[in-house]
């Protein structure tokens, strides 16, 4: 049986192998998934204590993140922010990688806090993001 949320009466053909992955260094588990009305598919996974319908669930709740982090982007804009610093030395577009280590500690200090107040502006984002989808699951007749 299929463990897709939407795929109950469906049976899969699949296979699991675990070969070495050279760029990652270390063993890799493999799952080869032969979908009837979807196709084949294969799918990679580093943890290899899951078994294959953990790792085929996991992948199949992919396209419920997507949808989240482009809500994310487009509905709520907490991707769209920028954190300009008046001190920042500009750089024409790829240029490459910002020597920080040999700039002042103050620079660098600087750059911290811009940094921090990214994240912190991303958190909020996400905390608002979560506050809408329970208000949305609980209320829904509201909603």
């Amino acid at each position: 049986m299929s463990p897709l949320y939407s795929d109950e009466s469906i049976t899969l053909k699949v296979r699991t192998i675990n070969l070495l992955w050279k760029p990652l260094g270390q063993p890799v588990k493999f799952v080869l998934v032969d979908h009837p009305t979807r196709g084949k598919i294969i799918l990679m996974c580093s943890d290899l204590a899951l078994s294959e319908e953990q790792i085929i669930r996991l992948y199949g709740l992919r396209f419920k993140i997507e949808v989240t982090f482009k809500q994310a982007s487009q509905v709520i804009g907490y991707y769209g922010y920028h954190f300009w610093m008046s001190t920042m030395k500009p750089t024409k577009r790829y240029e490459g990688t910002r020597y920080l280590h040999r700039e002042s500690s103050e620079y660098r200090a600087a750059v911290t806090r811009k940094i921090h107040a990214y994240h912190v502006f991303l958190m909020m984002g996400v905390v608002a993001q979560g506050i809408m989808q329970f208000l949305s699951a609980r209320y829904a007749e509201q909603v």
